[in-house]
């Protein structure tokens, strides 16, 4: 803890289950199954499942107490915006700040060479820091990552997950200059806010606001991204039109060549099968945030972006 620190209530987070070897939610579910498939049997299965249950019903509950002291950012007092407060963002303004952004990412580029442990511990301290700077506390949780969860099949257009109630996280795919945001948008889950939107701010604003050259290029890249996707869905649509619009926008975004590959790497070309199965599982996704509060999978990149005109143009 450095001296900037001193005075600032610390609140530690176990998140013990994501050091376990296994995601024990994966162990639950698929347990039951291999048992059977591999040896003929349920009954192996089912007690490796109660037992996987019986420590991530354990962990969750020490981590659920822990979170009751945590002091959350109100959003709409703090930045001027929230998922219900987002003022409209015009066109001109959104191809303004591709222009803009793609400068600046051109500017600072430098690749990512760090292991990823090193890298998620650097995100971590940023965003922790960063949280505190508003709310006054500490909020240390686990820095710890996967590389695979059973969810990544469910939803494969993302990019990482999260298991909300035990804190686990997963990173599902190299994604070069974007994974300090992932890795962000997962730990502010972690810190324990769930809605998308959040996630995608406390990201955003902790790496911008770092001072760590590579952690902001993750910050700006992420935001370019978000812009570049906006507008290409308001200029061709949704569906293959808007992805085809979209590496046409990169393209003339006259990126670096690295940072053109990865941009176009983040929106991979599908065939129609993949899309069909993409696209079903998003409008499930879509329903299941807008269940929760949330203004749907628009969250991601126009409620985003949207949030950061607010925030930086007076508010809501």
């Amino acid at each position: 803890m450095t001296a900037s620190d001193q005075g600032v209530e610390r609140i530690r987070i176990p998140n013990r289950v994501a050091h376990s070897p296994v995601a024990l939610p994966d162990v639950m579910l698929a347990a039951p199954l291999l048992s059977r498939l591999l040896l003929g049997a349920s009954g192996p299965g089912l007690a490796i499942q109660a037992a996987a249950l019986g420590a991530y019903a354990g962990s969750a509950a020490k981590d659920w107490i822990r979170r009751l002291g945590v002091r959350k950012i109100d959003f709409l007092a703090v930045f001027g915006a929230d998922v219900g407060h987002l003022p409209a963002m015009p066109l001109a303004a959104r191809r303004s700040e591709i222009a803009v952004y793609a400068r600046r990412v051109n500017e600072l580029y430098r690749p990512i060479e760090m292991p990823r442990d090193e890298l998620a511990a650097r995100v971590n301290e940023a965003l922790t820091r960063y949280i505190a700077g508003i709310t006054g506390q500490r909020v240390e949780t686990s820095d710890a990552i996967r590389s695979f969860m059973l969810a990544q099949f469910f939803f494969p257009f993302a990019l990482g997950g999260c298991d909300f109630i035990s804190g686990d996280v997963a990173i599902f795919r190299d994604t070069g200059v974007f994974e300090p945001h992932v890795i962000a948008h997962e730990f502010s889950h972690r810190k324990g806010y769930f809605k998308e939107l959040e996630a995608q701010a406390l990201a955003y604003l902790s790496l911008e606001a770092s001072d760590d050259p590579l952690l902001v290029q993750s910050a700006f890249c992420e935001r370019l991204h978000r812009q570049l996707r906006v507008v290409a869905r308001k200029e061709a649509g949704s569906g293959a039109a808007g992805e085809d619009h979209y590496h046409d926008l990169v393209d003339r975004a006259d990126l670096r060549p690295e940072l053109r590959w990865a941009f176009h790497a983040l929106v991979p070309r599908l065939s129609s099968a993949e899309r069909a199965m993409t696209t079903v599982m998003r409008r499930l996704y879509d329903e299941r945030m807008r269940l929760t509060g949330q203004n749907g999978i628009t969250d991601y990149d126009e409620g985003f972006t949207r949030f950061l005109y607010g925030f930086e143009n007076g508010g809501a």
